[in-house]
C-alpha cells in the first residue's frame, strides 16, 4: 500500500484558510484568537474542510488522527466526529460511507472503502467538532494519485454565521446548507459558522478581510444576543468588509426559525435595515434573504428543525433551495 498525508501534494485541502502555509487544518489563526478568546477552540477544528484528489485504486483506505475527541450534546459520532467520503465530480458524487471512531476515547481511526477501480475525484469533508491532527489516504501499491479536478467555480463563497452555518445540527458535515450549495453550483467555500461565538466582532471582520473571496454570506443573527446587539454590530461588520472589499457581493440572511414571532422580525428588521442602507447609497452587489422564507409555506416545517433552532438535514436541504437561486445568478456574472 502507498500512504499519503493530506498535507502534501498531490492531495489538495479546501475550505482551510493559509493551509499550504501552516499546513493545519484550522480556519483562525492566533492572533485573532487572542482577540476573540471564545474561538479558541471552535477558530481550530475545520468545519468545511474537504481533502480531494483523484485515485484508481479499487481500494481506498482514510485514516484520522484527532486531537480532541468529546460528547455533543445534540450530534453523534456519526455526526460531527467523522470524516465523510464521497466518490466522483463534484456534482454528481456518490457517497461512500463515513470514517468515524468506535467510542469517544478512539482518537486514531480509519476505514477501507471499495471504489470503482477507475479514476475518479475524491472528496472527504473534514470533521465538524474536533481539532484534526493529520488525514492520511492508503492506496494500492499500482494505483495513481493525482491532483483533483478543479471546482468550476475555484474563487470560494465565504460564510460567516452562527453553528447553522457551522452545520449543526446535520448528519453529516456534508449535509450543511454551505456544503450542498457547494456540490450543486462546483463552488470552493469556506465555513466560518462558529458555534455561539459569531456576534459581529470588528476584529473578525478583520480577519476576513485577509481572505481571498467572491462571494460573502452574512448570517450571523442567531448568535447576537439581543436585538440591540444585532442593531449595534450588523451595520458596521458589514461596512468593514466593505473598506477592502467595495464590490464583492454580499447576501445577507436572516435567521431560520420554526415559527417567526416579535423576537425574528425585529432581528429581521436590523438586518433589512443595514441592507436598504447599502441599496440606497448606491450599493449594487447587495442581495437579502428573509429567513422565513426557508419554511413559511411548509406545513411540515416542525420536521426541519431538531429544537425549533437547529435545522436537521431536511431543513438545511430546503435552506439551500432558497438560496441557491440568487447565489447562482451572482456566480454566472461573475
Amino acid at each position: 500500500m502507498k500512504e499519503y498525508s493530506a498535507k502534501q501534494a498531490p492531495l489538495r485541502v479546501f475550505g482551510i484558510p493559509n493551509f499550504e502555509k501552516t499546513k493545519e487544518f484550522r480556519r483562525v489563526p492566533d492572533e485573532v484568537l487572542r482577540q476573540i478568546p471564545s474561538l479558541d477552540f471552535l477558530g481550530k477544528r475545520p468545519p468545511g474542510g474537504r481533502v480531494c484528489f483523484r485515485t484508481d485504486s479499487p481500494t481506498l483506505t482514510v485514516r484520522l488522527t484527532l486531537e480532541t475527541l468529546s460528547v455533543d450534546i445534540g450530534m453523534s459520532i456519526y455526526a460531527c466526529q467523522s470524516a465523510h467520503v464521497f466518490l466522483g465530480g463534484h456534482t454528481d458524487s456518490v457517497f461512500l460511507g463515513q470514517v468515524n471512531p468506535s467510542n469517544y476515547e478512539s482518537k486514531i481511526f480509519e476505514k477501507t472503502f471499495k471504489t470503482n477501480g477507475k479514476m475518479e475525484d475524491v472528496t472527504i469533508f473534514l470533521p465538524r467538532n474536533e481539532i484534526l491532527s493529520d488525514l492520511t489516504v492508503l492506496v494500492e501499491d499500482g494505483a495513481t494519485v493525482a491532483p483533483p479536478t478543479p471546482y468550476r467555480h475555484s474563487h470560494p463563497v465565504l460564510y460567516y454565521g452562527s453553528s447553522i452555518t457551522e452545520g449543526g445540527i446535520a448528519n453529516s458535515p456534508a449535509n450543511g446548507y454551505n456544503a450542498i450549495l457547494s456540490r450543486h453550483l462546483d463552488v470552493d467555500y469556506y465555513n466560518f459558522g462558529f458555534s455561539g461565538s459569531a456576534k459581529g466582532e470588528l476584529a473578525m471582520a478583520d480577519y476576513i478581510n485577509t481572505i481571498d473571496f467572491s462571494v460573502f454570506v452574512y448570517d450571523y443573527d442567531h448568535n447576537a444576543p439581543t436585538v440591540e446587539h444585532l442593531a449595534a454590530t450588523h451595520e458596521p461588520f458589514f461596512r468593514r468588509i466593505r473598506e477592502k472589499h467595495p464590490t464583492v457581493p454580499v447576501i445577507m440572511l436572516t435567521r431560520p426559525h420554526a415559527t417567526y414571532g416579535e423576537d425574528e422580525i425585529a432581528r429581521r428588521a436590523v438586518v433589512k435595515a443595514t441592507y436598504d442602507r447599502a441599496v440606497a447609497e448606491g450599493d449594487q452587489n447587495v442581495y437579502f434573504i428573509d429567513g422565513e422564507r426557508f419554511f413559511l409555506d411548509d406545513p411540515d416545517r416542525e420536521l426541519c428543525f431538531i429544537d425549533t433552532i437547529h435545522p436537521n438535514d431536511l431543513g438545511f436541504a430546503k435552506m439551500a433551495a432558497v438560496i441557491e437561486p440568487t447565489l447562482h445568478a451572482i456566480l454566472e456574472r461573475l
